[in-house]
């Protein structure tokens, strides 16, 4: 089960009270105070871990406590200190505050312990309030109370490239042939419904994530099919791949321009990230007269050496040229022959690697 978004009440521990006691030992007459202090409560932190990528784990779990300190005992003992609590959540973790919606937190670097709430200082024992006109005490402080928040956790992965096409245009199957995720694949709208992520290895030593969103249908901005729910999963990404599906009755200019105004629609920024095009299902239709009307508008030309692709003259790469406006490559690629998979991934690396 994936779940994005949570909503969990969260407190560090109280401090531990300091304890009223005086020294009772043979010989020794009105033995003097010697309470000693209480533990601080236990703090509470967030630890990202990159071997989780859901938040499903709280699921039925709404609220968590870290231990509270240990009361102080006589011969000045110290009470113990309260556990901390560490709370671990995958890699793009947002955490707002649900009294104001103010973002916390936003976790993002693998193995990051972040301090969240400080647990409550432990209370001063009787020893400390020994005075020349008070020489029994008979008071000790309290512990003090730990710090409650209801906060919102939010996922949103952290990928480097983030497919971005119509319900059934060959995302899932292309996902699954270039990495590791097994998504469900089916030859019916809206296979996907949560948003998978798979590792796509170039060698031994270079491979970048790739992420999968369900499909988005025209007026998905207005609530319409599901993607624009999980738009947010590939606001992070370096790259956008737009898979355009040849066989689809929809015309390819037209797929291509109600995707990018549904990312318009939902972040300005999502839709100038720098991208690419791919044409799937290209075994089941060669039509190069309807590719390369599509190609004009961007200043294509066919590579007559690796048929159905295409890259910009001299610029080819350069994403300072693009600005969100010009695709970095086009590419007609098919993942059940296996056509130009091993093209694609290498333009694809080319696109996010650093300069």
């Amino acid at each position: 089960m994936f779940i994005d978004s949570v909503e969990i009440l969260v407190s560090s521990g109280k401090g531990g009270a300091g304890a009223i006691s005086f020294r009772k030992e043979k010989f020794v007459i009105n033995g003097g105070p010697d309470g000693g202090d209480g533990g601080k409560g236990g703090d509470v932190y967030f630890k990202i871990d990159r071997n989780t990528n859901t938040l499903s784990h709280f699921r039925g779990h709404k609220i968590f406590k870290a231990h509270n300190g240990k009361s102080g005992m006589g011969r000045n003992k110290y009470g113990k200190k309260g556990d901390d609590l560490v709370i671990v959540v995958p890699p793009g973790t947002q955490v707002f505050d649900l009294q104001n919606n103010a973002l916390l937190f936003d976790l993002i670097d693998e193995g990051e312990l972040v301090l969240f709430l400080q647990g409550g200082k432990g209370g001063l024992g009787n020893v400390h309030f020994k005075s020349p006109t008070n020489q029994r005490p008979i008071y000790a402080q309290p512990g003090l109370p730990g710090i409650e928040k209801k906060v919102r956790l939010e996922l949103k992965l952290i990928a480097d490239v983030g497919l971005v096409g119509f319900p059934n245009v060959g995302k899932s199957t292309l996902i699954s042939v270039l990495s590791n995720a097994k998504p469900e694949v089916a030859n019916y709208e809206f296979t996907t419904l949560i948003p998978s992520l798979g590792i796509v290895n170039i060698n031994e030593y270079q491979s970048f994530v790739m992420a999968d969103i369900p499909g988005i249908i025209s007026g998905a901005s207005a609530g319409k099919g599901l993607g624009i729910k999980f738009l947010q999963h590939i606001e992070r990404t370096k790259f956008l791949l737009f898979v355009l599906d040849v066989a689809n009755h929809c015309p390819l200019v037209q797929q291509f321009r109600v995707l990018k105004e549904e990312l318009r629609n939902f972040s300005e920024d999502l839709s100038n990230k720098p991208y690419g095009i791919m044409f799937s299902k290209i075994d089941i239709n060669e039509n190069t007269e309807a590719l390369e009307g599509f190609l004009k508008s961007f200043g294509f030309v066919l590579n007559k050496e690796k048929a159905f692709c295409w890259f910009r003259q001299k610029k080819a790469f350069s994403r300072e040229t693009t600005k969100g406006d010009e695709p970095l490559f086009v590419i007609g690629v098919s993942s059940v022959s296996g056509k130009n998979v091993e093209i694609l991934k290498f333009f694809l690396y080319q696109s996010i690697k650093e300069d």
